[in-house]
């Protein structure tokens, strides 16, 4: 059984604003629920019941989750994880890149790499870290 990996991604208090800026660069439908908005906010301290308990952003085959840490602790932004995506054409690519670099960091410029895929790495205002991919044919 083929089955494709949904990215899960927490914020602090900015979840949704991370995910409608997502939507901007993939396109697609969005769902977002807060805490106060769910039959579990009697769960939860009043304090966090503006947070976003769960989103989804999907798009075709594409779909990422997220929420904020709804006092679960603190989140800290590391490099052990790495959303990465497969391109469909070099318009697709130079857009994605274009657009997940806007007020985030280059960590590789988009280029042809020396296994024939044009491909580059940022890491995006949120502190996530991308990789696009196009496989030349």
């Amino acid at each position: 059984m083929k089955q494709a990996i949904q990215p899960y991604l927490h914020f602090e208090e900015n979840c949704k604003e991370a995910m409608q800026f997502y939507q901007s660069v993939f396109g697609g439908q969005l769902e977002i629920m807060s805490i106060a908005e769910s039959p579990a906010k009697s769960q939860f301290p009043n304090e966090v019941h503006h947070q976003i308990l769960h989103s989804t952003l999907h798009h075709g085959d594409f779909r990422m989750m997220a929420s904020d840490m709804c006092g679960q602790g603190e989140r800290t932004t590391g490099n052990a994880v790495q959303l990465s995506l497969d391109c469909e054409s070099e318009e697709e690519i130079n857009l994605l890149y274009q657009k997940l670099s806007e007020g985030g960091i280059i960590v590789s410029p988009l280029k042809e790499e020396f296994w024939g895929a044009l491909f580059g790495m940022v890491i995006d205002r949120y502190g996530h870290r991308w990789m696009l991919s196009l496989e030349k044919k």
